[in-house]
């Protein structure tokens, strides 16, 4: 095990009070009323480490049996939230004892659950080194058994422990949706292990839920690195990219969601893999049970043309501006819908239907002459941007 002294005004330094005030009455508490011991765990020290926002803590609470453990949460007015995980929450700190866990029958949950003697113990059932480290504020430490800081420091995704890692399908899409927040790659042998895992016991909704998590990370082309080096679109909807299928959007990933920070998400993820995917959208929303909101969204959207022309965007801004687009992310997109004045609201084709119903228009008469003149306009806006480029 290795240790990196961290004092804790300065771990503490950028959460919020209110947390950072919740913290201490807690462990002051644990300590004068059982002697028991706590430690900050999870995701919180790996984003301090990282010096990303921590906006809640995670406690384990060492050196307390269940019963007493229950007694202590009860008088701090603290919410079970797991029957059989003695997980608690109060405000912003989950708190909880160490356990491990056995894998006793098939699926995602099919795991028996004791408590923990000691940190080792405890954190090797975490699924990544770097999920894996813990804080002790009372010797003011960073504590690493598995080498999570030096996997920082490289930015990679490494397992904890193989045995137990393949025994939870669901950190497959865990390690995707990581690669993605943090900006981080799968290391080679997890790779390898998340390829064999079996994903078909997997609920859709926790599916989705990992993928929603990757659709707004800081580092998408990541997310899409993890999705087919893992083998999930393979196993998923049975269609991964190609080698220049994966380039091609990983570069276009990178380029449309560095130029807007921001707009990329919720959908713009989906809408470039789907110019290059070998399967339907409408599987691939199936496969990652898709809310229908996605759907709306994503089952019409055309794909975008190798050269962008007024006409195309315009159609595209047809029931409301671009910037509702998943495309909204493309600079030249974003550009040309400015100047066409459809980026905020929907295109104007110049007439209405009042106004051809006023002109005696009726029935299906009324509906092909709105087209014509939908297409009429469309077509202006192409030899106005071709006569512009000429002259």
């Amino acid at each position: 095990m290795k240790s990196t002294s961290f004092p804790l005004a300065d771990f503490l330094a950028p959460v919020p009070a209110p947390i950072r005030e919740a913290l201490d009455g807690v462990r002051h508490f644990f300590r004068r009323e059982y002697g028991a011991r706590c430690r900050i765990v999870g995701g919180a020290v790996r984003d301090r480490l990282l010096g990303r926002p921590v906006e809640d803590l995670d406690l384990e609470v060492y050196g307390l049996e269940p019963e007493r453990f229950a007694e202590a949460m009860e008088r701090l007015g603290a919410d079970g939230v797991g029957k059989s995980f003695f997980v608690y929450k109060l405000g912003s700190l989950d708190i909880a004892l160490p356990r491990v866990e056995r894998k006793v029958g098939e699926g995602h949950r099919g795991f028996a659950v004791a408590p923990a003697r000691d940190e080792r113990e405890a954190s090797r059932r975490r699924d990544f080194t770097v999920n894996a480290l813990l804080y002790d504020p009372e010797e003011e430490r960073i504590l690493d058994y598995w080498g999570g800081l030096e996997d920082l420091r490289l930015r990679r995704l490494r397992c904890v422990d193989p045995a137990t890692f393949v025994e939870d399908s669901l950190r497959v899409l865990r390690g995707m949706q990581f690669a993605a927040r943090l900006g981080f790659r799968v290391e080679e042998g997890t790779c390898r292990l998340c390829r064999g895992i079996d994903l078909s016991d997997l609920p859709g909704a926790r599916i989705f839920g990992e993928f929603e998590k990757m659709f707004h990370g800081i580092r998408p082309h990541y997310g899409l690195y993890a999705l087919e080096s893992l083998g999930i679109s393979e196993r998923l909807w049975e269609a991964g990219l190609s080698r220049d299928a994966f380039l091609a959007a990983a570069r276009r990933m990178a380029r449309w969601h560095g130029a807007v920070p921001g707009l990329f998400a919720p959908y713009g993820f989906l809408a470039v893999y789907r110019q290059y995917a070998g399967a339907p959208m409408e599987r691939i929303l199936e496969a990652i049970d898709a809310p229908n909101r996605y759907r709306r969204v994503l089952e019409r959207l055309p794909k975008l043309p190798e050269r962008l022309s007024p006409s195309f965007i315009a159609a595209l801004a047809e029931k409301e501006g671009i910037r509702h687009s998943p495309y909204r992310s493309v600079p030249e997109l974003r550009r040309i819908a400015q100047e066409l004045g459809v980026w905020e609201r929907p295109f104007d084709p110049g007439v209405s239907p009042r106004e051809l119903m006023e002109k005696g228009y009726e029935g299906k008469a009324l509906g092909e002459e709105l087209a014509r003149r939908r297409r009429e306009a469309l077509e202006r806006l192409d030899r106005e941007r071709e006569a512009k480029e000429a002259g």
